[in-house]
């Protein structure tokens, strides 16, 4: 067994299909191979010491040898292995005996690579269009020596994936070449040496390790879908040949009861629950507009609430009482409560300290590009996002905090809730950045507006279902 395999020593089954990288629950074995890495970082200080500053690593369970045909038995557990990866460099370094190495490596100081970019930052005294299409060029090269493996046995490099993945000549143009770091994230460091070795991969599952940073909001120990700006026109490639779970999103979500707690001739409040669109998605149809139009043709949502977040939601029931009601909502004139249940303050969060209990939180956000639908704080170039607080009862296990939005950033509640220098406590159940739970325990509870027609002043109330 090669220094980079590992054994598990378990009577857990493996699953039937390999996992969706991007939506999943760890399978057990995942689990139970994560924490045997965690216990390896725990006993190397010098890798401990660099992974604290925050770190992703993953881990593969994998089959020491493949089946040589389609239906040849799942193997025994007695059987199983698992590899790790880290993304990036770890303490510098890319050639850690305990991991996988890089797909491809770009570190010797001798070779090619390092060779040019010595040249480049000596060629100060050629104007900068010089010496910035030569970087251009180096990073081109580069890309080229990324030879991608998938489970077919196939290989492509990674500038033919990024340009196929991304064809229409619109996105083509939005995304030419991939970023860099491309191709150097724990998932397509496992899959290409797993190929390599002639393992079959079974399951896969990242997890944190560290320091909740100010640019990744992420808790210790807990686990997260791979990236999918940089990872998933690769592992799109990577894993043709392989049996995968389906994406979640494409099976559709439960249709669920939709209460209504106010309605007039004119509008319409309703209770919106945790886990349903507002408005349809990129594959899933249902949602809170299709209901209402199919109901009242013409009927319009006056605002949104994010699929996990429950509560209260305005629709007007035509453009002529919709353009009014948006009208307040730009001028600021609605005002809006919501109730939020936050973890409690994490050890490993090096900003741990205790926010006052009441104040203003302001952190100007913008999407992430490279890992869509994640926002992240910009102070530069992030749209004004502001939202006053109030936390009301805090105990050993939550927080329950009452959140009043200024504006209504995407993600505006969650990120403020988890950013080291906003509450830096995730709200529970919050999968993107916090910990996943069995739903996001965050609710639109209360609403004050003007009604559009009668002028009446209109102040609606849910109970937390949580």
């Amino acid at each position: 067994m090669t220094p980079q395999l590992h054994h598990l020593h378990t009577d857990i089954l493996p699953p039937k299909r390999f996992t969706y990288p991007f939506a999943y629950d760890p399978h057990p074995l995942c689990i139970q191979a994560a924490k045997q890495v965690q216990q390896y970082i725990d006993s190397h200080p010098d890798i401990k010491e660099d992974a604290n500053r925050g770190k992703m690593f993953g881990v593969l369970v994998v089959a020491p040898t493949i089946p040589t045909t389609p239906t040849s038995p799942i193997p025994q557990a007695d059987s199983l292995a698992f590899l790790v990866a880290y993304s990036g460099l770890l303490a510098g370094r890319n050639d850690w005996p305990y991991f996988v190495p890089p797909v491809y490596d770009a570190q010797q100081p001798d070779g090619y690579f390092k060779t040019k970019e010595r040249e480049i930052s000596l060629t100060s005294h050629l104007s900068p269009l010089t010496s910035k299409k030569m970087s251009q060029d180096l990073q081109l090269w580069l890309f080229h020596q990324y030879q991608l493996l998938n489970a077919r046995g196939e290989t492509k490099d990674l500038v033919d994936i990024w340009q196929e993945y991304y064809s229409r000549p619109k996105l083509q143009r939005k995304y030419p070449l991939p970023p860099g770091g491309t191709g150097d994230c724990c998932a397509p460091k496992l899959l290409q040496y797993a190929y390599q070795q002639g393992l079959k991969p079974l399951c896969m599952a990242e997890f944190w390790w560290g320091a909740t940073t100010k640019a990744e909001l992420r808790q210790h120990l807990n686990f997260y879908p791979a990236c999918r700006g940089k990872c998933k026109p690769i592992l799109t490639w990577m894993m043709q040949g392989l049996e995968v779970d389906p994406d979640p999103e494409s099976l559709g979500f439960a249709h669920m009861q939709l209460p209504v707690i106010y309605e007039d001739e004119w509008l319409l409040v309703v209770d919106k629950p945790s886990g349903m669109l507002s408005v349809p998605g990129r594959i899933e149809q249902y949602s809170v507009e299709t209901i209402m139009q199919e109901r009242y043709p013409g009927s319009i949502i006056a605002h949104r609430l994010d699929m996990g977040t429950s509560g209260l939601l305005i629709i007007a029931k035509s453009l002529e009482v919709y353009r009014p009601l948006q009208e307040q909502f730009v001028k600021h004139q609605v005002k809006k409560k919501y109730l939020a249940l936050i973890e409690p303050k994490a050890p490993h969060n090096t900003h741990n300290t205790h926010p006052p209990k009441s104040g203003t939180i302001s952190l100007p956000l913008r999407p992430d590009p490279m890992n869509r639908p994640r926002q992240v704080v910009d102070m530069e170039h992030g749209k004004r996002a502001v939202t006053d607080y109030e936390i009301l009862s805090p105990t050993l296990t939550s927080q329950l905090v009452a959140l009043y939005p200024q504006t209504g950033r995407t993600h505006q509640l969650r990120i403020h809730c988890a950013h080291p220098d906003g509450l830096g406590s995730p709200i529970i159940g919050d999968e993107l950045y916090g910990t996943k739970g069995k739903r996001l325990m965050l609710h639109a509870a209360e609403i004050w507006f003007q009604h559009p027609v009668t002028g009446q002043q209109m102040h609606l109330v849910s109970p937390p279902p949580f």
